[in-house]
């Protein structure tokens, strides 16, 4: 049996300071090499964590991490100096949120991406430049020879997105790291892009982390979903599993609450309450306060999460498609 990619084992991350807040708690999940995997959950549920620490990009000295981290056979948590650089757009690499602010707004687009494959490959300065015009036409950026020379305010937000991926996998990393990449861009580009990541992550054939809070995003794209919830994941399968039959009342609460044409005039369906706070998490479930099948037992003690082959599920109660959360 070969080997997963990417293997993470009982990760936690907590933040301290004045207030010790647990970002991550046990996370647990594999990624064959190739595959796609989609992060869904609410803001601050810890999907963005999860990304950052694979990337090892939190504070050292604010940020406490446990468990086992591993990307192609090395523990990224334990990794230090030179072979951490290496790491870092080598074997992964990471398209930010919002790429206005993952640029530096005093260099161009073709030095940034120069930068970067010299500092990882050593090649010369014509090579590096050669391989970046191919690169952004290869997420089809119009005139991309002048966009090279272009700086990062000169760009839409559109090709701002493009160019980012572009120097994400500008060498050619193993493992691709997406942080809700769309979420700035109206539709019509958000379509698009996720096209795009889908057409190159098959023509690379690299791994695939997807962070989003869109539903139609996540089926569009990966090929199975983690659902995450006060920094754990709470159910996970491939992409028809989830969408068809999900067994979290969570994880139907959010596939209720998405809006659909025929739903026009009809209330929408939410999630009622509010997450928990990460610094004061409860005893029990953490879904419990806000889950209408919640009993004593998911009020004072944290359901197990049981794992069957590709699946997981931390569930007491797991209920059926047509339940729903009421």
């Amino acid at each position: 049996m070969t080997a997963p990619f990417v293997s993470v084992q009982d990760l936690t991350v907590q933040f301290t300071g004045q207030r010790k807040a647990s970002a991550l708690n046990q996370v647990s999940f594999e990624l064959a090499k190739g595959e796609v995997l989609g992060l869904l959950g609410e803001s601050g549920s810890g999907k963005s964590v999860t990304l950052r620490t694979l990337m090892r990009l939190h504070p050292e000295r604010t940020t406490q991490m446990g468990g086992v981290a591993q990307v192609g056979g090395q523990d990224v948590l334990q990794l230090k100096g030179r072979k951490l650089d290496q790491y870092r757009g080598a074997m992964a690499s990471m398209v930010f949120q919002e790429p206005g602010l993952a640029f530096d707004p005093v260099y161009t687009i073709g030095q940034q991406m120069v930068e970067a494959i010299q500092a990882h490959e050593g090649v010369d300065t014509q090579t590096a430049l050669r391989r970046s015009l191919q690169m952004l036409e290869r997420v089809q950026i119009p005139q991309a020879k002048r966009r090279l020379e272009a700086y990062p305010h000169e760009l839409s937000g559109g090709m701002r997105q493009r160019a980012m991926i572009a120097l994400a996998l500008v060498c050619r990393p193993q493992l691709l790291l997406a942080d809700e990449p769309t979420t700035a861009l109206d539709a019509t580009v958000q379509i698009q892009i996720l096209l795009l990541l889908r057409e190159l992550q098959k023509e690379t054939g690299m791994s695939v982390i997807f962070v989003t809070h869109d539903i139609g995003a996540a089926v569009e794209v990966a090929d199975r979903i983690a659902v995450m919830y006060a920094g754990r994941i709470v159910e996970m399968g491939d992409v028809a599993q989830i969408v068809a039959k999900p067994q979290h009342p969570y994880t139907q609460g959010l596939l209720a609450s998405t809006v659909k044409a025929e739903d026009k005039g009809k209330p929408l369906m939410a999630v009622p309450g509010s997450p928990p706070d990460l610094a004061n998490l409860p005893m029990g479930c953490s879904f419990a306060a806000r889950c209408s099948h919640a009993t004593v037992t998911c009020q004072t003690q944290a359901p197990p999460c049981v794992v069957n082959g590709a699946s997981s599920l931390a569930c007491w109660h797991p209920v059926s498609g047509s339940e729903g959360v009421r």
